[in-house]
């Protein structure tokens, strides 16, 4: 993978369509670790901005990790405040939107 390619997964719904997400970043709030993934459209692109959050769970070395859905109200609020910590955090004012293909 060269630097201007982004690491995806593919989520399974409940209705077993599959959706392609980017992952924007895997960070740790509490001793556990999250992941936000951004979905994406057939061309690869996100079109509302949404963003999802899951717990990430370390299935050892040789297995992939898996994901869980966060269901505990105050859980998913304090992911989502680190979350937000991490994105005020980042520089995006420097990014050419121009530039990217």
């Amino acid at each position: 993978m060269n630097e201007n390619e982004s690491l995806t997964v593919t989520l399974t719904l409940d209705n077993d369509e599959e959706l392609e997400c980017s992952v924007l970043t895997i960070f740790e709030t509490d001793g556990q670790q999250y992941i936000a993934l951004l979905p994406l459209n057939d061309k690869g692109e996100n079109e509302d901005g949404q963003i999802y959050l899951y717990r990430l769970i370390d299935n050892g070395e040789d297995e992939e990790p898996g994901l869980e859905n966060i269901l505990d109200d105050e859980e998913f609020e304090r992911v989502s405040d680190a979350f937000n910590e991490w994105m005020d955090e980042q520089d995006f004012g420097e990014i050419d939107l121009d530039d990217m293909e």
